[in-house]
């Protein structure tokens, strides 16, 4: 008789999503969770190796923010005493991102609160972007810097932009229980407008929110729907101030259960453990890396992380290697062909013949 989690590696090589009811024995205590770990581990060596790529957050401008997502410190009417700033020079940025490069990031993410940039905003980005390529010039750049309004994808992959990220949080059917100013469908436009620029799209969740299972399934569907190169999987730090502080719903269990599911949901993608993964996977980060091969070095935007020394060696004790930037991190099969068009008819410049 096949082993069910046999038959999910066997699709998961292959590309193909599990079903609903596939998923659903991942996350229930159908199987052992080591059991579970391990089959996911399989994937990722298949596509990954033995690698962990590092990412670290610039938090450009902190708090203040006028959307009320209920996980979220910065939002609208938050008691949170975190760090409430506006924008920071761009030669500050460059300095941060530096000395992340130097400690083994091979992308920065520039994060910005707020519903979605300005014109003044995206030249301000841009330029902190030309800021950091002159002294790091291979890291990859990531923005973060809420809804985008038409042009400012290709703008911002103009200033040298890599990616740009937009979670969708949670799934469709419950997004407006955790914020109400704007819809799912508003971060599904700006993940298609970021790809349509030709950025790599990263796209991601935050669970411990108060979503079933059946919840967490909807996600990882809708997710695969934008095809995102890279998957951050945060865990919910239920902040003093925010609707949702003091409910503390994960264990590390089920946050390994999670990230399994998804490393089958998403075999060759990039999948990263970002906020509250100290707080929630605790001693079994280790474990964790068997199933991401990602992960953020330092802080978040509202709350501290491990310092970089524990994270190398989190890294080195469990087995794994640091990725340098000369490294592809997503596998040559899925490394972008297709070009959009941008010349010809219909634009300003000469067609390719």
């Amino acid at each position: 008789m096949t082993n069910p989690l046999d038959e999910l590696v066997t699709k998961a090589l292959q590309r193909r999503a599990p079903t609903r009811e596939e998923a659903a024995g991942v996350l229930t205590e159908e199987f052992d969770v080591l059991d579970v770990v391990a089959a996911a581990a399989r994937v990722r060596r298949h596509f990954f190796g033995n690698r962990v790529k590092l990412n670290t957050i610039i938090n450009m401008k902190s708090g203040l923010c006028p959307e009320d997502c209920t996980y979220c410190a910065q939002r609208l009417g938050s008691d949170s005493e975190i760090l409430k700033y506006s924008w920071v020079a761009a030669e500050e940025a460059a300095e941060a991102a530096e000395a992340a490069a130097e400690a083994g990031a091979k992308r920065i993410c520039l994060v910005a609160s707020g519903r979605g940039p300005g014109q003044r905003d995206v030249n301000r980005v841009g330029s902190t972007i030309e800021a950091i390529l002159r002294k790091q010039p291979d890291v990859e750049i990531c923005a973060c810097l809420g809804l985008l309004s038409a042009g400012q994808a290709e703008q911002l992959r103009a200033a040298g932009a890599y990616a740009y990220s937009h979670n969708l949080n949670t799934n469709e059917e419950r997004y407006s229980e955790i914020c109400s100013t704007h819809t799912f469908a508003d971060r599904t436009s700006t993940v298609r407008e970021a790809t349509s620029a030709g950025l790599s799209p990263c796209s991601g969740a935050i669970f411990g929110t108060g979503e079933s299972d059946s919840d967490v399934i909807s996600l990882a569907l809708e997710l695969r729907e934008l095809s995102p190169d890279s998957v951050p999987v945060n865990f919910l730090i239920p902040m003093e101030g925010t609707p949702l502080e003091g409910q503390w719903h994960l264990t590390p269990q089920r946050c390994l259960r999670i990230l399994a599911l998804y490393r089958f949901f998403f075999p060759d993608v990039e999948l990263r453990l970002a906020g509250g993964r100290e707080i929630h996977l605790r001693h079994v980060q280790a474990l964790a890396l068997h199933v991401a091969n990602s992960m953020f070095l330092g802080d978040y935007l509202t709350s501290e992380g491990q310092t970089g020394d524990q994270d190398r060696r989190l890294i080195t004790d469990a087995g794994f290697v640091i990725e340098g930037k000369e490294e592809a991190t997503l596998p040559e099969q899925r490394q972008d062909l297709v070009h959009i068009r941008r010349r010809g008819v219909g634009t300003d410049v000469a067609p390719n013949v």
